[in-house]
């Protein structure tokens, strides 16, 4: 079984996160896969708008209309910084029960073994930066890492900037795979934004993202 894993502040989770990880999905089929919001996101400069319960709640909306997908409390539940490298090693220990009652999945389809691949899904410009990433290049070691291309990233310029992630030694268990795909330009940042105008969201987020930011009244 394949495991793909898509990490991220999530504040809001947009249509660019959900077309990421259907491109990598659909390019490597993997059999399922889990959205995992970070409770306090290391490399983010200014702290979170929404809570970390509606970051992850607005992730399993956001689950629910793709078949074999989850959104897990792995790192929402952790204390401290979210780092990757921890969440990797924990979803590797637990995959199997434990991991489908942490993401409320009903899917029998999580209930497998511990040989269960994982696939890190990130986008490339979030990738660009692993180098800063704690335990680097360790962490490279625990998952395998699928790099989709961002609207105004190439994957050269990725390459280029950390080219030790694309040499790994013949011997390494786990490989970087590049995944080319049109994934639309939406960042978070602008949604805030709309909200705050009191502008429709529509073609940015899930629509069931949209109701649960407008009935819980998040980013005004």
């Amino acid at each position: 079984m394949t495991l793909g894993v898509l990490g991220g502040t999530f504040d809001p989770i947009h249509l660019g996160h959900i077309a990421a990880a259907d491109a990598a999905q659909r390019a490597l089929a993997l059999h399922n896969l889990v959205l995992v919001p970070s409770r306090i996101p290391p490399h983010r400069a200014d702290p979170t708008t929404a809570s970390a319960e509606d970051r992850f709640k607005m992730a399993q909306l956001a689950a629910t209309s793709n078949p074999g997908w989850s959104a897990s409390r792995v790192e929402i539940d952790r204390e401290g910084l979210s780092y990757t490298y921890d969440t990797l090693l924990e979803l590797g220990e637990a995959w199997g029960p434990a991991l489908s009652e942490r993401s409320g999945s009903r899917s029998e389809g999580l209930r497998q073994s511990k040989g269960t691949q994982l696939f890190f899904i990130a986008g490339a410009d979030a990738f660009a930066e692993i180098a800063t990433w704690s335990r680097y290049p360790a962490v490279l070691d625990l998952a395998n890492f699928v790099v989709v291309s961002r609207p105004g990233i190439t994957l050269d310029s990725v390459r280029a900037r950390v080219p030790s992630a694309f040499s790994r030694p013949s011997t390494a268990q786990t490989r970087v795979i590049v995944v080319e795909a049109h994934t639309p330009d939406v960042s978070s940042t602008e949604i805030r934004r709309r909200v705050r105008a009191g502008e429709r969201l529509s073609g940015l987020v899930p629509d069931a993202v949209e109701r649960y930011i407008r009935t819980h009244r998040l980013y005004r």
